[in-house]
């Protein structure tokens, strides 16, 4: 029973990485349906075939007609157990809202693109 020990605990932590992962899709989902909503666009890099390895992500695109904009969401667990939207590349620095609130983290990603795009308008 001793040399099935290490099997066992390399079983549970591929498990657990599956959870992590369906969990941070699912949250991402939510997210993309309301930026959609909103009238941007949104590639999902988190799908079977694209970065199984990688944590999901997804890129939240404006365009006009000179110009486009873009934003990269990664879905994070926070200290209080909770999850939490992050712009990728940014660290805790890039809190977006938590993963309860899509609505607020869609304004959010709303109001970082159209900074981005005009930049006058923060």
């Amino acid at each position: 029973m001793g040399s099935l020990r290490p099997l066992i605990v390399q079983a549970g932590g591929r498990l657990l990485w599956w959870q992590t992962r369906a969990t941070a899709i699912l949250h991402l989902e939510l997210l993309a349906a309301a930026i959609e909503a909103k009238g941007y666009r949104c590639i999902k890099h988190y799908q079977a075939d694209d970065f199984p390895t990688r944590s999901p992500l997804l890129w939240i695109l404006a365009f006009s007609p000179d110009d486009h904009v873009r934003l990269a969401v990664r879905v994070r667990a926070t200290p209080s157990r909770n999850w939490a939207y992050f712009e990728v590349g940014r660290g805790k620095h890039g809190y977006l809202s938590p993963c309860g609130d899509t609505e607020r983290a869609a304004g959010e990603v709303d109001a970082l693109l159209k900074h981005r795009m005009f930049p006058s308008t923060w």
